[in-house]
C-alpha cells in the first residue's frame, strides 16, 4: 500500500482543470474587510485552520469562496502542502472519476501511460472541492469511501494509495434542499459538514465595498498597464447603492471595465439593474425575473464593448489586443464571433482613432 497526501501551496502552481497558475491569497485586511459579519468569520476561521476536519464553505456565486479556502490552508499544519482545486462543475462526470484518482495505463481505450489524479499530484495539503454539488451520484459514494478511509485506488489498479489531507468543499447550492431531492448523499453531507462558514453577499457587507474596489484599481491598472483616474463620487454613490447579484466577482469585473474603457464610459455600469428584488425593479411584484438572463445579457455587454475597445487601442490588431486582454489569440477570435463584431477593421462598424497603440501601418491580423 502506497502512503501519498493530498492537497498547492500558494507559492506553487495550482492544478485548475489542466492549467497551472498561482492564484495568491489576497492581504488579510482585504479579504476580511471591516464589516460585523466577516469579523464573526474571521474569528471562526482562526480558531479552526489548524484543525484536520472538513469544512464546507457555502454562499453564492462570486462571495470569495475559494480565496477564504487559500486562507485557511495557508494558515494550517499543511500550508507548507499543496493546495489543489477540483472545480466538480467544470469537468464532466464521466471525466470527474479518472480527473480524481487518476488511472492505470491499459485501464480504457485511450489509456497509453499512468496518469496521477489530483489526489497524487499534492502532498500533505488541502483537497478544495469547489462546486462538490455537481458531482455524480455514484462518484459520491467513492468519495464517502475515500474520506472514511483515507484510501483510494486509480482506475484499472489494484494497490491502494493512503491519503491524509484536510478537504474543503464549497457550493452555491442549498445542500439541505438538494439531500431532499435526492441529489446529494445524506452521509456525504454529514461528512463535509464538521465545520460550515457561510460566505455573505456583497450587499450584506457593504461597508467593504470601497476597500475591494480600490484594491481592484490598483490591480488591474498593473494589469493593463493603465492609471485609471480615481472613482467618481456619484459612481461610488450608485454602486454602494447597487445589490450586486454577482458579488464580488461582479464588483471586480466592473472595476476591470473602469480601468479598460475610463471615466467618459461610466455609464455602462448603469445599464445594469440597480436593484434585483421586486420591490424596487420597476416592475409588478407578479412579474418573473431572470436574473440569469439578466446577467448573462450585462456580461455580453461587457465583453462586446472590452473587445472593441481593445481592437480599437491596437489598430484591430487582433494578436496585439489579445496580449493586452490577456487572453489567447484563438480564445479572442472566438469571443469576436461569440460578440457579432466585425472580423477585420472597416467590416461595417465605425471605428474611433485612438490615441495610443500600435503604428497605423500594422497590419491587422
Amino acid at each position: 500500500m502506497k502512503r501519498v497526501f493530498l492537497g498547492t501551496s500558494l507559492s506553487d502552481n495550482h492544478h485548475n482543470n489542466g492549467s497551472n497558475r498561482v492564484q495568491p491569497v489576497p492581504p488579510e485586511s482585504l479579504l476580511f474587510g471591516q464589516s460585523a459579519v466577516m469579523g464573526e468569520i474571521r474569528r471562526k476561521v482562526e480558531k479552526l485552520a489548524s484543525a484536520r476536519v472538513p469544512i464546507l464553505i457555502e454562499g453564492e456565486s462570486g462571495t470569495g469562496k475559494e480565496m477564504m479556502a487559500r486562507w485557511i490552508h495557508s494558515r494550517s499544519l499543511w500550508k507548507s502542502g499543496s493546495f489543489v482545486k477540483v472545480n466538480c462543475a467544470a469537468i464532466p462526470g464521466s471525466l470527474l472519476e479518472s480527473e480524481l484518482y487518476g488511472y492505470e495505463k491499459g485501464a480504457f481505450t485511450g489509456a497509453y501511460e499512468r496518469k496521477p489524479g489530483r489526489m497524487e499530484l499534492a502532498h500533505g495539503g488541502t483537497l478544495f472541492l469547489d462546486e462538490v454539488t455537481e458531482i455524480d451520484h455514484s462518484l459520491q459514494a467513492k468519495l464517502l469511501q475515500s474520506m472514511q478511509d483515507n484510501r483510494f485506488c486509480r482506475i484499472g489498479g489494484t494497490e491502494e494509495q493512503q491519503v491524509e489531507t484536510r478537504v474543503i468543499c464549497a457550493t452555491n447550492r442549498n445542500l439541505e434542499q438538494e439531500m431532499e431531492k435526492g441529489n446529494f448523499r445524506v452521509d456525504l453531507f454529514h461528512r463535509i459538514n464538521v465545520i460550515r462558514i457561510r460566505m455573505p453577499r456583497l450587499r450584506d457587507r457593504r461597508d467593504d465595498l470601497v476597500m475591494l474596489a480600490e484594491y481592484f484599481l490598483s490591480t488591474y491598472g498593473a494589469r493593463f498597464e493603465r492609471t485609471a483616474p480615481p472613482f467618481p463620487d456619484k459612481l461610488m454613490r450608485f454602486w454602494l447603492a447597487s445589490d450586486w447579484p454577482g458579488n464580488i466577482r461582479e464588483l471586480e469585473n466592473r472595476v476591470a471595465r473602469y480601468v479598460l474603457l475610463g471615466e467618459e464610459d461610466i455609464a455602462i455600469s448603469k445599464n445594469v439593474p440597480r436593484r434585483i428584488g421586486p420591490e424596487s425593479s420597476g416592475a409588478p411584484t407578479g412579474d418573473p425575473i431572470s436574473l440569469k438572463r439578466m446577467t448573462k445579457q450585462a456580461c455580453l455587454e461587457l465583453g462586446r464593448e472590452v473587445i472593441l475597445r481593445a481592437l480599437q487601442s491596437n489598430h484591430w490588431n487582433r494578436r496585439r489586443a489579445a496580449e493586452e486582454l490577456k487572453i489567447s489569440y484563438r480564445a479572442l477570435l472566438y469571443k469576436i464571433r461569440e460578440a457579432g463584431l466585425p472580423s477585420k477593421r472597416g467590416h461595417g462598424h465605425s471605428m474611433e482613432t485612438p490615441k495610443t497603440g500600435a503604428s497605423r501601418n500594422q497590419p491587422a491580423e
